[in-house]
């Protein structure tokens, strides 16, 4: 008896998604529990499973937005084995090869690399592959385990580019020498070669965008978490009352014992420390002190929580993505930054689960990997505290009286003023900082 795949239900308020690619094709024997398709929603990437074993029959295309509920495939019972081809035919459709040769085996081994590289490309280096209608068995992958990624094919489009430029390839056919010129009693000037206009040749960036039109133009659809993004955004700014109040933090303490154990801590827990883990223990001390940074507003109550869910921003392909640490204040430093590995590699190949992606009540963002030096992050409803981490910078500060050169971040914390009082913010700020310019104070919780 067939079985429907129809479109589970895929977290709350979420009612559509898009079926951004098929992992099985129509026809293909599959098994239970095994990813059929994978569906994009506004909050992360679903692989859908098959409910049961048989032959899959597609009823949706790649690309086609489909509704929580809705089928889109079918599993009918069988084997999938094709039709037998009778000796004859086969050997009439099939030259036979001359003695000696492997083609049959080479074409079969090029066939089975050329499935194996498309069926293992993540969502973002298959869309750029699609875009500019491109073979992944030309590509020369560099990721982990023979995988192609992104810069793979960014470079392997300005190789066909430098390619194109120079021609044919043919060798220039040599302008036969010119007879000698009689003396001169003085050089002859020679006139300044006019000047080329050329166009620069596109960033990467902009190739891996594809073709623009004439006009220099290209439209693309924005992505549902982009466009859900914009829409969080803007209620934030629209419903909430955000203020951003800032601090500095003298980093010394903490890449000094960093530095110390580093080596030792990921020989012990085999992921290396960084310096998220800190300032996550800095912010669940503080949360404790000033709950209502962790609070929410809902109509006329505000909701505390005596716990805190994390959320960590992680910039990916697709746009911004918070995943969620739940319950942060139970971790240790291990634990904490594991957690953030496995989360932002998940989040980059927009693996994440919906469960990852919910339920956070404060979010850190980091936008000092990139250089910033100082920002006023947004606060994602419903949550009433955003702390923003920047660039660390020598910078002269005083100490102790005496002019001293020292690693400096600013900080920032962006807050909810409809809950959030100037004086507990300022508050929640300084504890954050005294946590971090004494480290051991965050082993000891005082």
């Amino acid at each position: 008896m067939p079985t429907d795949i129809v479109v589970p239900s895929l977290g709350e308020s979420v009612s559509e998604a898009v079926l951004l690619r098929w992992i099985k094709n129509d026809g293909d024997q599959v098994s239970v529990d095994e990813p059929l398709a994978e569906l994009e929603t506004d909050k992360a990437n679903v692989d859908l499973p098959s409910k049961a074993a048989g032959i899959l029959r597609q009823a949706k295309k790649a690309g086609d937005t489909v509704k929580v509920g809705e089928t889109i495939a079918r599993i009918e019972e069988g084997t999938g084995a094709k039709a037998p081809v009778s000796v004859a035919a086969s050997a009439q459709a099939t030259p036979a090869a001359p003695v000696g040769t492997s083609a049959p085996v080479a074409t079969k081994t090029a066939e089975t690399k050329a499935s194996a590289a498309t069926d293992d490309l993540r969502p973002s280096v298959r869309r750029l592959v699609d875009e500019n209608k491109l073979d992944p068995a030309s590509i020369t992958p560099t990721g982990p385990g023979a995988r192609i990624i992104k810069e793979d094919v960014v470079r392997h489009l300005d190789e066909q580019k430098a390619r194109g430029s120079s021609g044919n390839g043919a060798p220039a056919v040599a302008a036969p020498p010119l007879p000698p010129l009689a003396a001169s009693p003085r050089p002859i000037p020679q006139a300044a070669p006019a000047p080329v206009a050329t166009t620069p040749a596109p960033s990467s960036a902009l190739s891996s965008l594809g073709d623009f039109d004439a006009t220099g133009i290209k439209r693309v659809p924005m992505t549902k978490i982009r466009k859900r993004i914009a829409e969080r955004l803007v209620q934030a700014q629209q419903t909430a009352a955000i203020l951003t109040t800032f601090n500095e933090v003298d980093m010394s303490g903490v890449m000094a014992l960093r530095a110390k154990y580093k080596e030792r801590f990921s020989e012990l827990y085999g992921v290396p420390l960084g310096f998220m883990s800190f300032f996550a223990r800095a912010a669940v001390v503080a949360l404790r002190e000033f709950p209502r940074v962790n609070a929410f507003v809902e109509g006329d109550e505000v909701i505390y929580h005596n716990y805190v869910n994390l959320g960590i921003a992680v910039s990916t392909d697709r746009g911004l993505t918070v995943p969620v640490l739940q319950h942060v204040e139970t971790m240790s430093f291990a634990k904490i930054e594991s957690e953030i590995k496995r989360l932002a590699a998940a989040a980059r190949e927009g693996k994440l689960g919906l469960q990852e992606l919910s339920g956070a009540t404060f979010t850190i963002t980091n936008g000092g990997i990139y250089g910033s030096l100082l920002s006023t992050p947004i606060v994602s409803p419903p949550e009433s505290g955003i702390l923003g981490m920047h660039a660390i910078k020598e910078r002269p500060v005083a100490v102790g009286g005496k002019v001293e050169v020292r690693p400096m971040m600013y900080l920032a914390l962006s807050y909810d003023h409809r809950i959030v009082d100037g004086r507990e913010s300022v508050s929640f700020l300084v504890r954050v900082k005294d946590a971090l310019e004494d480290p051991a104070r965050l082993m000891l919780e005082i």
